[in-house]
């Protein structure tokens, strides 16, 4: 089958377009021919030899898909052949086929196209998932989004806004994508490279000096003191990248313990499958409904042929994206 390959880790020149092994269906799993998948931040990671595969999944780049049921293991009666599916993969996305096991698929709501789907397992199930699995997002809660006009960013102010956030400020690098964080529900906005990245102050302003109850922090190191100073008391502060590095120098922890902070550091992609099948399941009760009606709006940045994976990746690594890029085959 076709798939993008790389040569080794590396810059983006290490990826191309070759041929890999169609993928072999174990017990449990659906074969999916794959139309569209889209590029997440992990991938660009992944390529550069930063984020390894977890063990006994697929090395190709992908971690979610939309596309077309043509096989699954006779012990799968959930889907059928031609069924139109989404699905969060280990790995594997870009490639003409996927096997994935079948409690991490989901049906692709009626009228949508394969891009829009592709948009949505990983970043959605990410950005549910800390919102609502860690950090028990509660009625009234103040949340504190960065990188606000990314998959996950975008994603989270308005799950934050459906799930009861009082407030949701999110934090962006470029002023045209402020207008996209407004228009997904923040009431707070930030342009962290005005503020020289001391955000804390305005933050603390825009709750009335409370702090937020939530951060949902993807950059890890140098956002660490001001995300310490811009947390209430009592704050969940979830980490899930390390955009701004992994080490703190000389970090001071007490302004966390004085104000009782839990700090859980989480990747979805090192999560057991039980764990996945069980957040699939809730998602596609709770929140899959809402994206079906259009009451949640799924960003689409770019879509590109699989074949410049190379310009997805260099686009992504630039931060020009404003929600999602998809590959189409």
């Amino acid at each position: 089958m076709r798939a993008v390959l790389q040569k080794s880790f590396g810059g983006v020149e290490q990826l191309f377009i070759g041929e890999a092994p169609k993928p072999v269906l174990k017990a449990g799993e659906i074969l999916m021919a794959v139309k569209a998948t889209a590029v997440n931040r992990a991938d660009t990671l992944q390529r550069q030899g930063r984020y390894p595969v977890p063990k006994g999944e697929s090395e190709i780049l992908g971690l979610e898909a939309a596309g077309v049921v043509v096989d699954k293991a006779d012990d799968v009666t959930t889907f059928n052949v031609n069924d139109r599916v989404m699905a969060l993969l280990q790995g594997g996305g870009y490639a003409e086929f996927a096997a994935v096991p079948h409690t991490t698929v989901m049906p692709i709501p009626n009228g949508w196209d394969y891009v829009k789907a592709a948009c949505v397992p990983e970043v959605w199930l990410t950005a549910f998932q800390h919102l609502h699995v860690i950090a028990n997002l509660g009625e009234g809660d103040s949340v504190l989004v960065h990188a606000g006009a990314s998959g996950v960013g975008t994603a989270a102010i308005q799950l934050a806004r459906l799930g009861g956030a009082s407030s949701v400020i999110a934090t962006v690098s470029k002023e045209e994508k402020l207008d996209l964080c407004k228009r997904m529900g923040a009431t707070g906005l930030i342009n962290y490279k005005a503020c020289e990245g001391r955000f804390s102050d305005q933050v603390m302003q825009m709750t009335d000096n409370r702090g937020c109850d939530i951060i949902l922090d993807c950059i890890g190191a140098s956002y660490f003191d001001e995300n310490a100073k811009a947390c209430a008391r009592d704050a969940r502060w979830v980490l899930y990248g390390l955009m701004g590095g992994p080490k703190v120098p000389e970090a001071n922890l007490a302004t966390l313990l004085a104000k009782r902070v839990q700090l859980t550091a989480t990747t979805l992609r090192s999560r057991d499958l039980a764990y996945r099948s069980r957040l699939v399941a809730r998602f596609r009760n709770e929140i899959l409904p809402h994206l079906s009606s259009e009451a949640l709006q799924v960003v689409h940045d770019s879509t590109l042929p699989l074949e410049h994976v190379q310009e997805a990746h260099m686009r992504m690594e630039s931060n020009l994206n404003a929600g999602k890029i998809v590959l189409t085959l």
